[in-house]
């Protein structure tokens, strides 16, 4: 009996730590959702809730991932560190970054060197970076994808264990790719749109290439793919390209499903997912569906739930207690995820903090004298998709203000926070664990939550 006691301790102590891990962009299956049961903080400043503020190594627009007691995330260094003096491209290095999480103390700090030529730094790059895959992990290894230096596993001790090379090739528009990696079974999925115009699957043991699907339709795309779950019948692969939504086999790769959706020739956001549906809302050209996930060949007429003209820029939007929340221009916007009826769309309440044209701008800033706005102003491309965690819905700015709503059927702010009032870039999407929240800029990784008393 008290081996049995002990027993069941330690899988719950086990499912507790799992529960509590954040390991791949967004959260669980991409969703952006957090179930957890602890309390998240509400309001925080320099002075209040938060736990840690540590310097990275090189910007960055990736998103942290938390796994156990550790913190990665991704960065670069070397080159195009500001627009009026780039560099070579030959000293260009990627970072993947190992923290405590408790402490912030960097634990380990692995570079990756560069496959040449890389784009150029200009143009939408000069937005994102070298560094805009978020990481993954299936708990014992960490994953990382670095565009065209490749796919790269190590251990969490820091030990590289293999780097596969998916693709060689630029991105058309040059701005660069940011689809972040998925693990699926013994596979890890590679979004390659920029690289090979593919979805590469690679065994995650190895790094082998286990199957590939090459299309032209995949150029413009920079989503991360979802898992789509149909009981124990079938699974699907989902992922939002220009002019349609895709399902495939993650198996094998081979397109299962497709639907006609927003007329764009981009697509940046991801899609989500509840209950077999998939969501998409997608900002350049706007538009917004809901699709069953089910299907076999065109589903246009067949599985598409409805269709509206939502438009959100390029965040992915967040579905809770079947209402999505997306955001655009410091707008807030929640629509029925049933009907795709409007529920609420309001503008946010700004902060009072010191606005960014009444700063001093800081010396070599990398975005070539442009200047962020601070004091609650948006610019028009903020890249942080909103989350939710403990009855609330977290968005974050690319000037730095986190805003706080309650997730509810109407607009109910309940603050607006800032970490800091210097001109830092916040593109990266929050991630949350054990009642903390993990926010990144390019200059910094913050870690924000209750302090102990």
């Amino acid at each position: 009996m008290h081996l049995k006691i002990a027993m069941f301790a330690l899988l719950m102590l086990i499912s507790s730590s799992v529960q509590a891990d954040w390991m791949r962009f967004r959260g669980p299956n991409g969703s952006g959702v957090s179930d957890e049961k602890q309390a998240t903080p509400a309001e925080w400043s320099p002075q209040k809730n938060l736990k840690w503020k540590v310097a990275l190594p090189g910007p960055g627009s990736s998103s942290p991932i938390i796994v156990g007691d550790k913190v990665f995330v991704t960065c670069w260094s070397g080159y195009g560190m500001n627009r009026n003096d780039l560099g070579d491209q030959k000293d260009l290095k990627r970072h993947l970054v190992c923290l405590d999480r408790n402490s912030g103390k960097i634990l380990w700090d692995k570079t990756v060197g560069p496959v040449l030529p890389e784009d150029v730094y200009t143009g939408m790059f000069a937005e994102h970076g070298y560094a805009s895959h978020t990481p993954t992990s299936d708990g014992k290894r960490v994953y990382a994808y670095f565009g065209k230096s490749g796919a790269v596993a190590f251990d969490l001790e820091g030990n590289q264990l293999w780097q596969t090379i998916v693709g060689d090739e630029l991105d058309p528009r040059r701005w660069g790719s940011s689809s972040s990696p998925i693990l699926y079974k013994d596979l890890l999925i590679v979004t390659a749109t920029a690289e090979s115009e593919a979805i590469v699957a690679l065994n995650k043991e190895t790094g082998k290439e286990v199957w590939r699907q090459e299309s032209s339709g995949f150029n413009s795309t920079w989503g991360t793919p979802i898992i789509v779950n149909h009981g124990d019948k079938r699974t699907d692969l989902v992922i939002g390209v220009p002019y349609e939504i895709w399902g495939l086999s993650p198996d094998t790769g081979k397109l299962r499903w497709y639907c006609e959706a927003m007329p764009t020739e981009t697509y940046c956001s991801s899609v989500i997912a509840q209950n077999g549906v998939v969501y998409g809302i997608e900002g350049r050209g706007g538009g917004s569906i809901a699709v069953r996930a089910n299907g076999k060949g065109d589903v246009t007429k067949s599985h598409v739930l409805w269709s509206g003209r939502d438009a959100n820029r390029i965040e992915t939007p967040v579905i809770y207690q079947d209402r999505i929340y997306f955001f655009s221009r410091g707008i807030a916007n929640c629509i029925d995820a049933k009907t795709g009826e409007r529920i609420f769309r309001g503008r946010l309440e700004q902060g009072d903090a010191v606005a960014a044209d009444d700063r001093e701008e800081p010396a070599g800033n990398r975005f070539g004298g442009r200047r962020g706005r601070g004091g609650g102003g948006f610019r028009g491309s903020d890249y942080s998709s909103p989350i939710v965690a403990d009855g609330k819905v977290y968005y974050t700015s690319r000037s730095g203000e986190t805003y706080v709503i309650k997730a509810s059927d109407k607009l109910e702010q309940i603050s607006v926070n800032r970490l800091t009032n210097d001109n830092e870039d916040f593109s990266a999407s929050p991630a949350v664990s054990d009642g903390d929240l993990f926010i990144r800029s390019d200059k910094h990784l913050y870690c924000v939550g209750a302090k102990d008393s």
